[in-house]
């Protein structure tokens, strides 16, 4: 990886910038016709566009198309980005046309990461300013083309819904595109971009979606790809991680009609055919020998005892403020409770896919890329060419949740290595669903103990927490800016710099060594912590013998944005009214990706059976540019997060992962499912992240309703009752 991380460190931005950004995850699924990608390409381009700037141009027929630097996946980018360059346009909706961006680090890095990704909730975060430049600089142009050609003052002519007017006069986009083309572009600090009080398109909840092709079945998925001639692979992998390849015999795979060839790569014994099942049939006829030398042969248990022996000890210092040891040796008496936290699967409707043509020293790629700067590289490399031989055609994902963004491009290596041994011919690789689930990578399984004495007021005088997991960060290319002094940020993220006012805090951590393949997964390590900080919020309000909302918002008066969300959200579920028997509320409250999100839930419990009935989210997230979009990605992060309380839990066992598919790796069913009410703080301030935040708040909300009904404190997920 020399070059590659050579070449990856010229973009890479600064350490803690990085670390607030680099969670990475999306939603969605959508099903789409067979095409051509390239004829698709085409017809998506329309006729011939004149560029006025590297995310916006006019056709001579008066579309306006946008390219969107980030992957949509289903989150609604494609719909945000285009909103604010509709606004400063003054285009018409229907006109708007938006496709993927290239893979072009230069032309569209995320500003927040300085690499083209999409990723930390911040597509809309770091792009709202730029596409309204974009779509202001090309009225800028439009109106200019305009004034010369009437011969009127630029100031008096007038724009709106795609058509410039001055007078008499008026032209469609359309029209001065040609013109517009040879003005010269203004200056960035020269745009006037509008005030709130004049949108028009952004905060407005009734656009309609620009990916609505995924409903009528013209969206381009890297599954709908067909190239002439193109072969269909797939990789039989070590059933145990850090397995490899001691010996395989392809005889019987080869005699399978229509399996053009088998062989050893890196990852395993690829499997080549004319189609998906006949590839199939082969790796399921192939016989390999797999050498477990080097393999994780450990299994949930063997772990388990791991994680709670390095409970018992100290850990590395990752937050120190005050002297927490001294106080809570002092008290005499505190409060306590361990928290467990198994792997998890991303486990996206679409698994992992992707199409390569090899011609020589250049590539291109066909697939729903989160990651094109270090995809590229990572391709470049391998082919022995330049991060500019290789074309990425980013087409749309069917959800991600953060595994299409993988720091070792691990499912593209898989596909290149696969399609070198074709030059010429373009391959597809497809992931079955058991591929999926049972080869990484994972949310790492953490353990936490957390600790806190109360003073005479029942406040936290001290509050220490101690964390075992796995590290995302170490040993990738991005660790030199994301393990701090042995500490890996976005392991401990959501307990350092805690929310709450606790005058003195420690944090230790303990990054064991184990073979599972982990990576980030939706809102990253605010998915244990805020629910073993919530819950423990929860315990220490009880023991105080004060109300959880108003206990949380006496440790918040120093934190505007949460206790905003926290009141809104007691107030719209009706905190504290009678509930029917055997039915009981919950809150948290947490921040993450720059936005403050607090979720209230109801709960009903029947013997050892519960259910969540009603949700109630109240999201900051500053301008809300697509009400019905952010709201959506709220439910949608509700119900990830409610998955993992009900069931989601991968498990392994002497190195095997015990599930293999939907059947026993249980996500959330639409039958439990419940009524989802989104709310608003009204802000002005620029958009902060939307796709994660809701997921950390809902496990804890529903552990704290339980204890609400049960009197007891829920600390593992998923959660049971008996």
């Amino acid at each position: 990886m020399g070059k590659f991380q050579n070449n990856l460190q010229q973009h890479a931005p600064g350490r803690r910038q990085f670390l607030k950004l680099a969670g990475l995850g999306g939603a969605g699924l959508v099903i789409g016709l067979r095409l051509d990608p390239r004829a698709a390409l085409a017809q998506q381009s329309g006729t011939p566009a004149l560029s006025y700037n590297a995310f916006v141009s006019v056709t001579p027929d008066n579309q306006v198309r946008v390219l969107i630097k980030h992957l949509e996946m289903g989150q609604g980018i494609y719909t945000g980005l285009a909103t604010c360059v509709a606004e400063e346009m003054d285009a018409d909706w229907s006109q708007i046309v938006c496709e993927h961006a290239p893979a072009d680090t230069e032309k569209y890095a995320n500003l927040g990461m300085g690499l083209q990704a999409t990723g930390g909730s911040t597509g809309m975060a770091n792009s709202y300013q730029q596409m309204r430049e974009a779509g202001a600089a090309a009225r800028a142009m439009l109106v200019m083309a305009a004034a010369q050609h009437w011969n009127v003052p630029v100031a008096d002519i007038s724009v709106a819904a795609g058509v410039v007017r001055h007078g008499p006069h008026s032209a469609t986009f359309g029209e001065l595109a040609a013109a517009a083309a040879a003005q010269t572009a203004p200056a960035v600090d020269s745009l006037v971009l509008k005030n709130p009080s004049e949108f028009i398109y952004i905060g407005n909840p009734d656009l309609p979606r620009k990916d609505i092709g995924k409903n009528t079945g013209t969206a381009l998925y890297t599954q709908d790809v067909q190239l002439p001639g193109m072969l269909t692979a797939v990789v039989a992998h070590s059933p145990r991680f850090g397995g490899k390849v001691r010996s395989f015999d392809a005889s019987a795979a080869l005699a399978v009609n229509g399996v053009q060839a088998v062989f050893e790569i890196d990852s395993g014994v690829a499997v080549v055919a004319q189609d998906y099942w006949t590839a199939s049939k082969g790796r399921e006829a192939l016989k390999v020998e797999w050498d477990d030398s080097n393999a994780e042969m450990r299994g949930s248990k063997e772990l388990a005892e791991l994680y709670r022996s390095l409970l018992e000890t100290s850990g590395t210092l990752a937050e120190k403020e005050g002297d927490a040891e001294s106080v809570l040796s002092a008290a005499g008496e505190y409060l306590e409770a361990s928290f467990e936290f198994p792997y998890l699967s991303h486990a996206p409707m679409e698994p992992m896919n992707c199409v390569a043509q090899i011609n020589g020293n250049s590539a291109e790629l066909w697939y729903g890329c989160q990651f094109q700067t270090i995809d590229q590289m990572v391709v470049a490399e391998m082919i022995g060419g330049r991060p500019e031989d290789v074309v990425i055609n980013t087409l749309f994902a069917g959800g991600g949740f953060g595994r299409r963004a993988n720091p070792f491009s691990d499912y593209i290596v898989e596909t290149v290595n696969i399609a070198k041994q074709h030059p010429g011919i373009p391959v597809k690789l497809v992931w079955s669903r058991e591929d999926d689930i049972r080869g990484g990578f994972y949310r790492p399984a953490f353990m936490h103990k957390l600790s806190a004495s109360l003073g005479p007021d029942g406040k936290p005088q001290a509050f220490k927490a101690r964390l075992v997991g796995q590290s995302i960060m170490e040993g990738t290319p991005l660790a030199e800016m994301s393990v701090v002094e042995g500490v890996d940020v976005s392991s401990v993220e959501g307990l350092v710099e805690l929310a709450y006012h606790v005058p003195n805090r420690l944090v230790e951590l303990h990054s064991p060594k184990v073979g599972v393949p982990v990576q980030w997964w939706r809102s990253v390590g605010n998915t244990h912590t805020a629910f073993s900080k919530e819950v423990f919020i929860d315990l220490l309000a009880r023991n105080a013998g004060i109300d959880p909302v108003e206990y949380r918002l006496s440790l918040l008066e120093h934190n505007p944005k949460e206790s905003a969300v926290l009141r809104l959200a007691a107030e719209k579920a009706g905190w504290g009214r009678d509930l029917p028997a055997n039915t009981g509320q919950g809150v948290a409250v947490h921040s993450s990706f720059g936005s403050s999100v607090a979720e209230i839930v109801e709960v009903s419990v029947a013997g050892d059976r519960f259910k969540v009935e009603r949700v109630v989210a109240v999201i900051d997230c500053g301008t809300v540019v697509n009400p019905d979009i952010v709201k959506a990605q709220v439910e949608g992060a509700v119900a990830l997060g409610l998955s993992t309380a009900l069931g989601d839990e991968l498990t392994l066992t002497d190195g095997l992962v015990d599930q293999s598919n939907f059947h026993d790796y249980q996500v959330l069913r639409m039958s439990d499912m419940p009524e989802v009410e989104v709310y608003f703080v009204d802000s002005d301030l620029p958009p902060t992240g939307v796709g994660e935040p809701g997921t950390p708040a809902i496990a804890p909300a529903v552990a704290n309703a339980l204890a609400a009904i049960t009197g007891k404190t829920y600390t593992r997920l998923p959660l049971k009752i008996g």
